[in-house]
């Protein structure tokens, strides 16, 4: 064991230029440094006010980002009560508990946040690491993998600093990683850009759903004789009220959620292990999270039944625990319990998928009531749960206009994934010195050529020299 304290790289061997050590010694050269967030007795849910300085929780912390939605804000005497735990710009923040995989790299726009109690910070001295490269690093399949065997806890991961503090920390010189940097953060720009594009298109696409099958606006323009918009002439004039007492287009039906769509439970995969080298990996409700399986998934037979089996575009529902509806992209894979695979025969998959969500807010308030430590729905609420079912010439449409949108939206997730596969494919070559970016005035060209293509270039790299 060498003076730093580590047995060996997790990358395997590292270019002479290179130094390693772990964040503990890194800390106690003070060039390092790691933060708990506060105690629970330090910050209350009664402290929470509608605006202030945003705190950040674990369900925040996504892949590499922060998320921005279902903030939580604290007044002015409490931001300057927990001074300590602000956050800036190139922190690397851990969640303490569930996916402590999982990491975000704080940007400009978050500086001045607070970490959460279930929060780990780790900020560098910025003279000696550049921190994007670092998260990098500590978002590698291998140093995910390495966090999770060293995580605690049976049946929820846990991590705390002395856990962070074993870890092996690689670090060339300060211009190898911005070069680097300048190579990986082409895929990541690319993957933020779809993510945001996504974003706007399923804005718009549930937008319309809502103004077509859920308010009815066209067939309320049509009643008013207002200005017409495309497609209001194939909507109806008239509302009535059916035996229930709900309003309904002329001429359209109302059927429960289980009728428009068969959801398909998925299997208790620990009854199917994998058949020698032949598997399919698990998707849990941790990976229909994420969005992707990783080499911590589980892995089951490939001879379990076809429904039970996932595939690219698939609209998949966990009911239990964190519900969430979602297009899965993440590959071939097989079905865990806890979640439905939706389909029809009878229905597009704009129609289920959007129905569903509709109704996904309901079904979350249904299972945060259950008093069980992982809250649910059961079938009886799918039947209870309804959607208008349109005229065929309104459903044609729907699909002309609707179906195009998540279509996009799953071929710009297929693209990340491949993106993020040949990220996670070139970083270990990278830190073992398989391959070397240019830091020289070379470097320059290649940021640009970068910037320009968003594309990986083998011009890009040269062999270490033996």
């Amino acid at each position: 064991m060498s003076s730093n304290g580590i047995v060996e790289p997790i990358f395997g061997n590292l270019p002479q230029t290179w130094r390693l050590a772990s964040i503990n010694y890194l800390e106690e050269s003070n060039i390092a440094e790691l933060q708990t967030g506060p105690f629970g007795t330090m910050l209350h849910a009664s402290s929470y006010v509608d605006q202030g300085t945003p705190v950040v929780a674990v369900k925040n912390i996504q892949e590499n980002r922060l998320s921005h939605e279902s903030l939580v804000f604290v007044g002015e005497k409490d931001r300057a009560r927990l001074d300590k735990y602000s956050l800036l710009e190139g922190d690397i923040l851990f969640g303490r508990k569930g996916a402590v995989d999982r990491r975000a790299l704080i940007t400009g726009k978050e500086t001045g946040w607070l970490q959460g109690s279930d929060c780990i910070r780790l900020r560098l001295d910025n003279s000696r690491f550049n921190s994007q490269f670092m998260s990098y690093v500590l978002g590698s399949p291998q140093y995910r993998e390495w966090i999770l065997r060293n995580a605690q806890g049976a049946t929820m991961p846990s991590l705390n600093q002395r856990i962070l503090k074993r870890i092996p920390i690689p670090f060339p010189p300060l211009k190898e990683q911005k070069a680097i940097v300048a190579v990986l953060s082409a895929f990541d720009d690319k993957i933020e850009l779809n993510r945001q594009m996504n974003a706007t298109l399923e804005e718009m696409a549930r937008a319309l759903f809502k103004s077509w099958f859920v308010d009815f606006d066209p067939v309320r323009r049509n009643m008013a004789g207002g200005p017409a918009q495309p497609y209001d002439h194939l909507f109806p004039d008239e509302l009535v009220v059916d035996e229930n007492g709900r309003e309904l287009p002329m001429g359209w039906q109302v059927e429960p959620l289980d009728k428009i769509a068969h959801y398909q439970n998925g299997l208790a995969l620990q009854k199917y292990p994998p058949e020698g080298d032949e598997y399919l990996p698990v998707v849990k409700i941790r990976e229909l999270r994420q969005g992707f399986v990783d080499d911590n998934s589980n892995q089951a037979s490939p001879n379990i039944k076809e429904t039970c089996i996932l595939y690219d575009g698939d609209a998949v529902f966990s009911w239990s625990g964190s519900l969430l509806v979602d297009l899965w992209c993440g590959g071939t894979g097989a079905l865990n319990q806890h979640l439905f695979k939706v389909t029809s025969e009878q229905y597009p998959k704009w129609f289920y998928y959007y129905w569903t969500k509709h109704h996904l807010d309901e079904f979350q308030r249904i299972a945060a009531g259950k008093a069980t430590t992982m809250g649910h729905i059961q079938r009886s609420h799918l039947s209870a749960a309804f959607a208008n079912v349109p005229s065929g010439e309104v459903m044609e449409v729907g699909t002309a206009v609707i179906a195009p949108l998540i279509e996009q939206m799953i071929n710009s997730n297929l693209e990340s994934q491949i993106l993020a596969s040949l990220r996670d494919t070139l970083l270990p070559r990278l830190m073992a010195g398989q391959l070397r970016v240019p830091t020289g005035p070379e470097a320059r060209l290649l940021h640009k050529e970068v910037e320009t293509s968003r594309d990986q270039k083998p011009g890009f790299f040269t062999k270490e020299s033996s």
